[in-house]
């Protein structure tokens, strides 16, 4: 395994394939900006950055190795701890032939390409899907739209230059993925329901709930399925969250029935199913706009209006019973005496004069409201496409600091969910600005370090902060600053060091323990999907159990004897996978992307009509699953590599003896 790029995500992600999958992993980096030294050999072996990288990926691993224990999954023998032996460096200025042919891509079974740069990924694919059209390849793009061209090109690059290759294995030929779109639903679900845990299956949301330990006498819901046993216990309700070196009781991983039933005293994660409704726009908006039309009056104008329009009325009554006209030719004297476009009553009865000399007054009182209603009118029009202002009385909210890559992808999944949001960047020409401006989203341009932002976004009425800028310390500062203006405050922080992660975790669990807080790593929840696309099975999610990973895939029964020809109740290994839907469309019709919602049948007729769900939930234990069936399951890191037959990874069975 290859795996290119020199930030966190690369670094996890060796250490992912080393330590959890027990790959052989090439890491290429580029060299050191530091000119005054002599290059070292692109092998790596030399002093530096090499041994310097190789640190820092055996620093990752230890922390991986301390997150994946777990009581049901004991250590694997065949897995060796150091990783000197099987991690390599190699340095290379530049991705081209010769770095490629030096890490070994023509031998590779798969490359992942991380870098930040979008651009350096795709000639770097293109490069390798030339030398090695049989490889593997997993690369990081954040633009959607052209990820699925690019995908399509090298597959039929790849079916061009080896015309055997089926179907099957043109699927997981190249995954283009999203280290923003992989983290994004765990991060808005942490600010709705202070919980990571949402993954997007078949047009569905698949929520993990941590419930509390059932009461004495309660029956507890089970849900879909149990997904794990929490550290948490009731004389220590916020268990080992925020960290993975504790001490304190680890999490159990999928356990069976029998080991729910005899857990006394700890929390569980329940896994649920929430109908997907998308972003349909609410009534009473201007066509094509997003406009409230509350929006284009104001309530005094409104009010200006109405004082007007009743004393038009009421001289149009008055006209009537003192002149004897027909009602409706009261009502068109009036009015022309309004607009001043009647003949004046001179000699007439004094009752008709007094009256054209009100409507006139009236009418001179309409033009300035004529006018600012048109202005009013005008300046909503203009504003429609600007950035909004927090509304005031606004409650209840998220606010979202930070609209970078990582805080575009979770603004668009709260509005998704129709939760109300807050943005606050520095950056005007920043990512996420567009979207914002979009979809109406109030927006406080400043820095959150500055006195009197935060307050612009209303953090004291606040439901939760999601603190998502680049900088750890910048989210540090919001969120100390947001406790000190709401003690209550739900607060998520995005820490790009585990270490200080835990630290922050566990300093303001223990000031605020009434209060929700989470840090969460961008490169640990994405880490996980990455190394599961690399091994070549589709991967819808990953759910964060405390400090542990649960990953969702989606994988074809055929060739998998662990389930071909099983029953779904004997399917089901306890702490390594658990079966949870069974893909109802035929082969010919399947998607290769169940975490995308179903597409319309239109065709590019734009009618907007999606498909219904195919995945059955309820599954039959005695169905026996076929060849040419596919099924969705949980599973961890190591139960997801003893499916893939890479390695086999011991664990203990529902009898308790290890298998």
């Amino acid at each position: 395994m290859i795996v290119s790029g020199d930030d966190a995500l690369a670094h996890r992600l060796a250490a992912e394939l080393r330590e959890v999958y027990g790959e052989q992993v090439t890491l290429v980096v580029p060299p050191a900006r530091d000119s005054r030294r002599p290059p070292e050999p692109l092998a790596g072996r030399g002093p530096g950055r090499a041994s310097a990288l190789l640190g820092r990926v055996s620093a990752v691993m230890n922390r991986n190795a301390a997150a994946t224990a777990n009581a049901t999954t004991p250590a694997d023998p065949h897995i060796d701890d150091g990783p000197a032996d099987l991690v390599r460096v190699v340095e290379a200025s530049e991705l081209d032939d010769v770095a490629l042919a030096e890490a070994g891509v023509e031998q590779a079974a798969a490359l992942a390409l991380v870098h930040d740069d979008d651009e350096i990924n795709i000639r770097a694919a293109l490069t390798a899907r030339r030398l090695n059209p049989h490889l593997r390849l997993v690369i990081r793009l954040y633009n959607r739209k052209l990820g699925q061209h690019l995908e399509e090109l090298l597959d039929q690059a790849s079916a061009v230059a080896t015309p055997g290759l089926n179907a099957a294995d043109l699927d997981a030929a190249t995954t283009v993925l999203s280290d923003a779109d992989t983290a994004a639903p765990a991060l808005a679900a942490t600010a709705v329901a202070g919980t990571s845990k949402v993954v997007q299956a078949d047009g569905l949301l698949l929520r993990a709930v941590e419930r509390n330990p059932p009461a004495r006498g309660e029956v507890a819901d089970p849900g879909l399925c149990t997904l794990a046993l929490l550290s948490s216990t009731t004389t220590n309700p916020a268990g080992a969250e925020g960290s993975d070196r504790s001490g304190e009781e680890a999490p159990r991983l999928l356990p069976d029935d029998r080991t729910v039933a005899a857990a006394t005293g700890r929390g569980t994660i329940v896994l649920e199913a929430l109908s997907y409704t998308g972003t349909t726009p609410p009534p009473g908006r201007l066509a094509g706009r997003g406009v409230p039309l509350a929006e284009l009056f104001s309530r005094r104008l409104l009010w200006a209006i109405a004082g007007l329009a009743s004393a038009v009325l009421g001289l149009a009554v008055a006209s009537w019973l003192t002149t004897g006209d027909h009602p409706l030719h009261a009502a068109y004297v009036t009015l022309l005496d309004l607009f001043a476009i009647n003949d004046p009553a001179v000699g007439e009865e004094l009752d008709r004069q007094i009256l054209q000399l009100l409507a006139g007054l009236a009418g001179m009182l309409l033009l300035p409201v004529l006018f600012a209603a048109v202005l009013q009118v005008l300046g909503t029009l203009r504003s429609a496409s600007g950035l909004r202002r927090p509304p005031r009385g606004l409650s209840g909210h998220v606010v979202l600091l930070g609209l970078g890559k990582v805080g575009t992808r979770v603004l668009a999944r709260l509005r998704e969910l129709d939760i109300p949001v807050v943005c606050v960047e520095e950056d005007p020409e920043a990512r996420g600005i567009p979207l914002a401006r979009r979809l109406r989203v109030p927006t406080v341009i400043g820095d959150v370090t500055q006195e009197g932002v935060l307050e612009a976004a209303k953090i004291h009425r606040a439901h939760a902060m999601l603190a998502l800028t680049s900088a750890d310390t910048t989210n540090l500062e919001a969120a100390l600053y947001g406790r000190s203006v709401k003690p209550d405050l739900r607060v998520a922080l995005r820490l790009y060091d585990d270490d200080f992660a835990t630290a922050v975790y566990r300093t303001l669990r223990a000031a605020h323990p009434r209060a929700l807080t989470r840090s969460r790593s961008v490169s640990h929840l994405a880490a996980p999907a990455f190394a599961g696309a690399m091994m070549g099975r589709q991967i819808l999610g990953a759910i964060p159990v405390e400090r542990t990973v649960l990953l969702f895939a989606a994988i074809d029964v055929a060739g998998q004897p662990l389930l071909e020809g099983r029953k779904v109740a004997d399917a089901f290994s306890s702490g390594a996978w658990r079966l949870l839907a069974l893909d109802s469309a035929t082969p010919a019709d399947r998607r290769s992307d169940l975490s995308a919602a179903p597409v319309d049948d239109g065709e590019g007729k734009g009618n907007g009509t999606r498909r219904p769900p195919r995945l059955i939930w309820d599954l039959d234990p005695g169905y026996v699953l076929r060849p040419e069936d596919r099924v969705v399951l949980a599973a961890t890191r190591r139960g997801l590599a003893e499916l893939l037959g890479r390695r086999p990874v011991p664990h203990v069975g529902a009898d308790g003896r290890t298998v």
